[in-house]
């Protein structure tokens, strides 16, 4: 997969190719159609705020299809348009 990666602090947004991941017990595996990014994820890239760990790749709000469900997961099958809000 392609992902825009904020490498480290202070460092351009760089286009980096990712394996795709199994999604783990709990989890959904999707394929973003669309991805919103706020400002605080520009105040981020920008330098005007520190996130945590490194590398981070900005963005939420998204609108994906769902690849794969990973084991303990009910109510979700593959195929199926599902939005992803906000997780703070």
């Amino acid at each position: 997969m392609r992902a825009m990666v904020l490498p480290g602090h202070g460092q351009a947004l760089e286009v980096q190719a990712r394996a795709v991941p199994d999604p783990s017990n709990g989890q959904l595996l999707l394929q973003v159609s669309a991805c919103g990014v706020c400002r605080t994820d520009l105040h981020v890239v920008d330098g005007d705020l520190r996130a945590g760990a490194m590398p981070v790749i900005p963005g939420h709000e998204i609108a994906a299809r769902v690849l794969a469900v990973g084991p303990g997961v009910e109510g979700f099958t593959e195929g199926e348009r599902v939005g992803v809000p906000w997780l703070g």
